[in-house]
C-alpha cells in the first residue's frame, strides 16, 4: 500500500539525524507531516549565502548538518562574525520583518527552509512549537551573554580554550574522527585561523601562538591546518576558566 505525502514526510523526518534535538521535536507525526509540506530541503556549498542582513525576513530554516556563520557589516565595511550555527540550530526571525544578520555556509550544509509567513502561521496554530521557539530564544540569549563575557573579560588563552570546547560540544560525534597521527579525537575546523581570530577579537598571530602553546603543553594536537585533536579536555576546561 502506498504512503500518503504526509506519511512520507513524517517517515523522512523520523530518520533525520537531529530529529530529537530540532525545534520540531515536540510535534507528533501528523504535525511533522504538515510542517514538512510547508518546507523544502536545501543543500548549501561553502561560501553560499542563505540570509542577507537587513533584507526582508522571508525565510526561516532549521540546520540538519554543517556549520554556518552569522555576521554583520561594521560602519567601515568590514565583516564581524557574530557567532556560529550548528546542526539542530534554528535560523531566521519568526514573527519579524527584517533579518538582523547575514548567514553563510562555512561547510557544506543541509537545511530545512520555510517561508516565514507559512512558518509563523503554523507556529501560532501549534503552541508546543511556539514554546520550543521561546526555549530556543532564551537559550540563544544565554549563549550571547556568555559570548559577551568571553570577548570582554577573558584573556587570549581562555578565549581560545572556550571556543574549542564549545565547538567540540556543539559538533558532537558527527564532527569528530579518528586518525591522521593524533592520539585523540579530531575536530574538523570549519573556520580558518583568521576567521577564528575575527570571532574572538584577536589577531591571527595571537591565535597561532596560543594554539602552539596548547600543543606544547600537551592539551591539543594539530594534525593539519584545519584539524585539532583535543587530548586533555579536562585541562582545557581548566585553562578556559
Amino acid at each position: 500500500m502506498s504512503l500518503s505525502t504526509t506519511e512520507r514526510a513524517a517517515n523522512f523526518c523520523q530518520a533525520c539525524a537531529i530529529r530529537n534535538r530540532a525545534i520540531c521535536s515536540e510535534l507528533d507525526d501528523k504535525e511533522i507531516g504538515v510542517l514538512n509540506q510547508l518546507g523544502r530541503r536545501r543543500v548549501l556549498v561553502p561560501g553560499e549565502q542563505l540570509l542577507w542582513e537587513g533584507d526582508e525576513a522571508v525565510l526561516v530554516a532549521n540546520v540538519i548538518d554543517g556549520v554556518l556563520k552569522l555576521s554583520t557589516q561594521t560602519v567601515d565595511g568590514k565583516e564581524q562574525i557574530l557567532g556560529l550555527v550548528y546542526p539542530s540550530d534554528f535560523l531566521g526571525r519568526p514573527f519579524g520583518q527584517t533579518t538582523p544578520y547575514g548567514v553563510e555556509a562555512l561547510t557544506e550544509a543541509n537545511v530545512c527552509v520555510f517561508e516565514r509567513r507559512d512558518f509563523d502561521r503554523f507556529a501560532r496554530e501549534h503552541p508546543r512549537l511556539e514554546h520550543k521557539l521561546l526555549e530556543r530564544t532564551l537559550a540563544e540569549l544565554d549563549r550571547t551573554r556568555r559570548w559577551m563575557l568571553l570577548l570582554g573579560r577573558m584573556n587570549a588563552e581562555q578565549k581560545l580554550a572556550t571556543f574549542l570546547l564549545e565547538m567540540a560540544s556543539r559538533l558532537g560525534e558527527t564532527g569528530w574522527k579518528e586518525g591522521n597521527g593524533a592520539t585523540g579525537r579530531i575536530i574538523d575546523l570549519p573556520l580558518s585561523r583568521q576567521q577564528i581570530a575575527d570571532v574572538l577579537g584577536l589577531t591571527i598571530e595571537t591565535v597561532s601562538r596560543q594554539l602552539t602553546k596548547l600543543k606544547k603543553d600537551g592539551l591539543i594536537d594539530l594534525p593539519s591546518r584545519r584539524e585539532i585533536a583535543i587530548l586533555q579536555p579536562a585541562e582545557l576546561e581548566h585553562r578556559a576558566g
